[in-house]
This record gives C-alpha cells, sequence and structure tokens, in this order.
C-alpha cells in the first residue's frame, strides 16, 4: 500500500474484491445509455497493447458511446509503454508511483503522482518504469484544424493556477492551454466537504471522471450514486449532472471534457 501517495485509495479502494467475499455478485457498477459508473471491485485487467510488463483496464471506450477511451496501466517492473495509433492524441495522469517520459527529441522527463503529460497526434515518445506506477491515460482522435497544432506538454497539478468559477465554490485547474489548437481539457477540481456544484449542467460535452481523493454523492440523470476515489464515471452528452462532496476530508476529482470544436464537424 502506498499510503505517502496522496491518491492511494485509487488503487486501494475501501470496497476492493477481497472485502466483498461476503457479497458475491455484488458492485456497485451501473451502465446506462447515457451515464455509466465503473467501480474498481467490477475492474477487469489484461494486457495492453504494444505495452510491455503492463496490464490495463480499459474503463471508457466507443463501445459505450464515448469518442475517447480512458484506461488504467499498472506498470511493473522494466515495463515500457507502446504508441496509440495513427492521429490519436495522449494525456498521462500519474496516481501511484513513478515513470520516465521519452520524448522525440530523446529529453527525458520523470513523472510523479501529480504529474501529466500531453503528447501530440503521431508524436514519437515511450513511458519507462522501472519500479511500479500506476497511470490514468486518456486517448482520442485528434480532431484537425488548418494551421493548428498541439505541443506536446508536460506538467503537475501544483504548478497550475487557481481559475475563477464565477458562481462556483469549488478550486478549478486546466492541465492543458486552453486555446484552440486543442480539442479536450483536463480539469482538477477541489470540493471541501459539504460543496456542492451550483449549476445543475446539461451540456453537449462529453466527460470522464476519476475521482482522485474523497467520497460524495453523484447525480447523473434521474440516479443518484454514492461514490468514492477510485470511481470512475462517463458521461455522455447533455446527461444531467451534478457533484456534492460528503465525508471529513476534501473530494478531488480529475475530469476529462471536449472543447474547442463545433459539434457539427
Amino acid at each position: 500500500m502506498d499510503s505517502k501517495s496522496p491518491y492511494w485509495k485509487v488503487t486501494n479502494p475501501t470496497l476492493s474484491p477481497s472485502h466483498l467475499q461476503d457479497l458475491p455478485g455484488f458492485t456497485r457498477s451501473v451502465y446506462k445509455r447515457e451515464h455509466a459508473l465503473i467501480t474498481p471491485e467490477s475492474h477487469v485487467f489484461g494486457s495492453l497493447p504494444d505495452w510491455t510488463n503492463t496490464s490495463g483496464a480499459y474503463l471508457i471506450t466507443p463501445d459505450i458511446g464515448a469518442h475517447f477511451v480512458m484506461y488504467l496501466a499498472k506498470m511493473q517492473e522494466k515495463s515500457r509503454s507502446g504508441l496509440p495509433p495513427r492521429n490519436i492524441e495522449r494525456f498521462i495522469f500519474v496516481v501511484q508511483g513513478s515513470a520516465n517520459l521519452t520524448d522525440a527529441s530523446g529529453t527525458s522527463h520523470k513523472l510523479m503522482v501529480d504529474s501529466y503529460a500531453y503528447l501530440p497526434p503521431n508524436s514519437e515518445h515511450s513511458v519507462k518504469c522501472d519500479a511500479f506506477a500506476t497511470l490514468v491515460v486518456f486517448e482520442r482522435r485528434h480532431a484537425f484544424l488548418e494551421n493548428l497544432s498541439t505541443e506536446q506538454i508536460v506538467g503537475s497539478t501544483d504548478k497550475q493556477p487557481l481559475l475563477e468559477t464565477p458562481g462556483e465554490v469549488f478550486e478549478l485547474r486546466k492541465l492543458l492551454p486552453q486555446s484552440l489548437h486543442y480539442d479536450f481539457n483536463i480539469h482538477i477540481m477541489d470540493f471541501q466537504p459539504g460543496e456542492f456544484l451550483n449549476v445543475k449542467e446539461v451540456h453537449y460535452n462529453q466527460h470522464g471522471l476519476l475521482l482522485l481523493e474523497g467520497q460524495g454523492i453523484y447525480r447523473l440523470g434521474d440516479s443518484w450514486y454514492p461514490v468514492q476515489a477510485g470511481d470512475v464515471i462517463w458521461m455522455a452528452p447533455f446527461v444531467p449532472q451534478w457533484y456534492a462532496a460528503l465525508g471529513k476530508t476534501r473530494s478531488r476529482y480529475l475530469l476529462y471534457k471536449d472543447v474547442n470544436r463545433n459539434p457539427l464537424q
């Protein structure tokens, strides 16, 4: 157990399979047409294409109705990533351990917990791990705009400024630039216990969410779900959505959101 990591409950959830021996057949996971809750006890890990010594669990894919992929990658000793397919962009966020990213220029970047990297489509790179690391990875087919190209980004959450959230109380950081070059962004959102979204959102954007810390209640459509660190949520366009933080510690979640493209394109 990596108890020193702020996100240790993502990889050591309270309701892990070992805690469910007296509840055969039980899972909190739910799949509906417009949303899904994927909880740790239902993760199925297998080999990842072109990765070595790495097991992965695909949590959101186009089969569910999404236009992106979200998966966990558990890297072991002497493991290495593969490359995504052509024209696919990739975002990596470290939730446990550490890994080394080598980019097309041969430059190496050490990625620790809370570090992340954006890799543009068709960019040569590799992620290597000498001990262990757990990554959450987002991939999607890049929606190119003429004369606009993205650039590699390596950063960490604590280096990103807090942004204004008019009418809301949560703290917001955006990990990618907000320029038209990028067709998605990754948000880090923090709620103190008792805080909640003011707006009951309904919009055309899709979301992929990983609860990194804390617990609360998520409304998706007409359903209300108790959620905790380690839970993943997919939200289709126009599903009503709302969150309230409960418990005694802050809630933090990582949120994928498609941006900057005309829905007709």
